[in-house]
């Protein structure tokens, strides 16, 4: 049986990024996944059912997941599934990130509660039952994992990520100057080269 890579986009992003993974595995059959929801509870359903479907037919699977997509499929229970997983940019708290937004919006807890959602100025929707999902659904994520984190993430401070890396043992390579989006080519050329890096590292012990 083959070996696969599935990558799970962040916030405006496509599966179609996937295309750019495929010459740093080359012995593997690379997938995208477009989820059509946006919820912990609901997307992680989602990603839960397609890696599903790929792991009857491949023996070893490798995850990367970017961003938003990160924090989804630590929900989606799809520890048992995958062998090793890449994160970039990952949301790792996101009830931190979420009260975070309310203090720049100006907006409590009985405000939210009280209205159930709330847009900001800054494009996005607060929704009280999202932060009680988070608050009662704490992450719990078992897989081998590699990290890549800009030093200019905003939106995760090295503080959360580092915390989050030593909680669950995962590996954790920082770019100076990095944005939580890698885009420009410069950033583009570490994350490649930090995907090489690993995958030398861990072929042997992984045989993936």
């Amino acid at each position: 049986m083959k070996n696969a890579v599935i990558y799970i986009h962040g916030k405006g992003g496509s599966a179609a990024e996937c295309e750019h993974y495929k010459p740093l595995f080359p012995d593997c059959d690379v997938f995208g996944m477009d989820y059509r929801t946006f919820s912990p509870r609901e997307t992680g359903k989602e990603i839960h059912t397609y890696v599903g479907k790929i792991k009857k037919e491949y023996y070893n699977i490798i995850l990367i997941a970017n961003s938003i997509g990160a924090f989804f499929c630590m929900n989606a229970k799809i520890d048992g599934m995958i062998d090793r997983a890449y994160f970039i940019s990952p949301v790792v708290d996101m009830e931190k990130l979420i009260t975070e937004m309310m203090t720049y919006a100006g907006i409590t807890e009985d405000e939210l509660k009280k209205q159930g959602t709330i847009s900001t100025s800054f494009g996005e929707d607060l929704s009280w039952e999202y932060l009680c999902y988070v608050r009662e659904h704490p992450v719990k994520w078992t897989v081998k994992t590699g990290i890549l984190y800009g030093s200019h993430d905003n939106l995760t401070s090295p503080e959360t990520i580092s915390s989050f890396a030593e909680k669950h043992d995962a590996s954790l390579t920082v770019m100076e100057n990095g944005e939580h989006w890698f885009h420009t080519a410069e950033q583009m050329n570490f994350l490649d080269n930090w995907i090489r890096s690993n995958r030398e590292k861990n072929h042997e012990a992984d045989n993936i």
